[in-house]
């Protein structure tokens, strides 16, 4: 790193690669504030700030509802992180974690339509960030929480799904799972299955992993097996924290024992966010026309040409491959149907609905596409119209 004098006379820190593309994208981060208003003269003034604003606070004060018509917080989502989990990094901290948090920002506005603002907080104490959260809460209409580390995740949004009465989503967690299920759904429309018919193993038991178990019992998929880096979760097996224990009571319905050899042996499905690798054996040893989803980044589980020799349908989690499973698919659209719809949480019937939509907008699956394009301008539509009226149908919908 080297200092050099800009225009200004003020220090500037070069980084030695400041000129390599992803570098150059970077300096000065990738999002920024835009006005909507215009601001040509003192008029235009009067209007956007005193006196007249005052109008609209103490119309706002009498009528709480209004916060969300007259100022931008019903399009706005925090984007919020403590930097223990960031992508495959690891526990970096939050200010290493800000590009992430600025990236998420991005894809937000860009395929959702939705303003969002990157929080990355000074503390890993789940005490402190559902306080921070929650006090901060009047500025936003919805929370994503981002590369926060499991078991902490869980806990964190379960008290601010309870203390807030707004969508609280954990992406890793849920977008995740969201995108896993409606590729699955294609995947065994492909190849003439029935989706509850299914053999699942799920390798990993961090956020992803829980969260992907949860919503494919939730799509009426009853044989699951979750593996974690000691083997097969089961309800006798000791040592599980609270919610690998509560996962274990509603998987494994065969009673399985031992590690990820044992689960995937005639299973139709691997679904793997864990990382590490499977040999070869182990995958040949899965069901004829088996499903690998190897989502590790950026070194799948499975290699896709190894899956390739064993499995009908493989999905990885890179941009280089078919079947890319991302996140993107499922996030922009699940908040823009949230936020218009003024939904007070996000349930797993919006969840699901999510998941449906990204299948359908694959109109004619094949093995090769069991998932649309993350650039395939349809998809965040069609989410945003499916959770929206999922949300009024389940009832939490406040417009």
């Amino acid at each position: 790193m080297t200092i050099e004098t800009s225009s200004t006379d003020l220090p500037t820190l070069v980084h030695e690669d400041s000129e390599t593309p992803v570098f150059a994208l970077h300096r000065g981060g990738k999002i920024e504030t835009v006005a909507r208003t215009p601001l040509r003269d003192r008029a235009d003034l009067s209007l956007a700030y005193t006196p007249g604003v005052a109008e609209v606070c103490l119309a706002i004060a009498a009528e709480p509802g209004l916060l969300d018509v007259y100022t931008g917080r019903g399009n706005t989502v925090a984007v919020v992180s403590d930097g223990t989990a960031v992508l495959g990094l690891g526990d970096i901290g939050p200010g290493a974690a800000m590009p992430v948090m600025e990236g998420k920002a991005l894809l937000f506005k860009h395929f959702g339509g939705v303003d969002a603002v990157p929080i990355c907080l000074d503390t890993t104490d789940p005490d402190e960030i559902v306080e921070t959260v929650a006090r901060l809460a009047p500025t936003f209409g919805g929370i994503n929480l981002e590369d926060i580390s499991a078991p902490r995740c869980f806990e964190i949004e379960a008290r601010l799904r309870e203390r807030l009465d707004l969508p609280v989503f954990h992406d890793d967690q849920h977008g995740t799972a969201v995108v896993v299920l409606a590729a699955l759904r294609n995947a065994a429309q492909v190849t003439g299955r029935e989706l509850a018919g299914l053999r699942v193993v799920v390798a990993g038991a961090g956020a992803a992993g829980v969260a992907i178990a949860g919503i494919l019992r939730g799509a009426g998929i009853g044989d699951i097996v979750v593996c974690d880096s000691r083997g097969i979760l089961s309800s006798g097996r000791p040592g599980l924290n609270g919610p690998k224990a509560a996962l274990a009571e509603v998987t494994n319905p065969r009673g399985l024992s031992g590690g990820l050899a044992e689960a995937m042996a005639g299973a139709d499905v691997y679904i793997g966010v864990s990382g590490g690798q499977v040999p070869e054996a182990t995958v040949a040893s899965m069901a004829p026309g088996a499903f690998v989803f190897a989502l590790a980044n950026p070194t799948p589980e499975v290699h896709p040409e190894l899956a390739a020799r064993h499995a009908s349908v493989v999905g990885t989690g890179r941009s280089d491959y078919p079947n890319q499973i991302n996140n993107v698919l499922a996030f922009p659209g699940i908040f823009r149907g949230a936020l218009d719809v003024r939904a007070t949480a996000i349930t797993e019937g919006m969840k699901l609905a999510a998941a449906a939509a990204i299948a359908a907008c694959v109109e004619h699956p094949t093995a090769g596409e069991v998932v649309p394009d993350v650039f395939d301008t349809r998809v965040a539509p069609a989410v945003a119209a499916a959770v929206a009226q999922a949300a009024r149908d389940e009832g939490v919908a406040r417009a």
